[in-house]
């Protein structure tokens, strides 16, 4: 992923940085279908051992529609993550639009049976396409 753009947060000690592409080989842009995937690292920089709980997203397509997505843990796992250690995992978003932004969080939970919420970082979705179906607005 040489090259590609890179997004970071840091809260309570725990980094998480998200580095997304868009998959032209599962898009169909002619039918309006733009796929995404993003690999998400979280980093333990504190000292005491963590449990990623839930996720919170929240998706805006490039026609301002919102989406919020919730659930348990992360792609079918809760992980500990361990002081010094990193989970990281790749995951995928549809969009109907050529261009969106996504942000989020996380619940975690430490050791002693604090949860605390992490912030994912807002990042953006571009595609080859979106630039295309700008300059098409302004003309019209």
């Amino acid at each position: 992923m040489q090259g590609a753009r890179r997004y970071q947060a840091c809260t309570r000690d725990i980094a998480v940085t998200v580095t997304p592409r868009f998959l032209e080989d599962q898009s169909s842009p002619a039918q309006g279908d733009y796929f995404w995937a993003y690999t998400i690292e979280i980093v333990n920089l504190g000292s005491r051992p963590v449990q990623l709980r839930r996720r919170l997203w929240r998706i805006i397509d490039g026609d301002g529609a919102v989406e919020a997505v919730t659930g348990e843990g992360v792609v079918g796992e809760q992980p500990c993550i361990a002081p010094g250690d990193a989970f990281v995992y790749t995951s995928g978003c549809p969009l109907r639009t050529p261009h969106g932004v996504m942000s989020g969080s996380y619940a975690m939970e430490s050791a002693d049976g604090e949860t605390f919420e992490v912030a994912i970082p807002t990042f953006v979705l571009d595609s080859p396409y979106a630039a295309r179906a700008a300059r098409a607005k302004v003309t019209h």
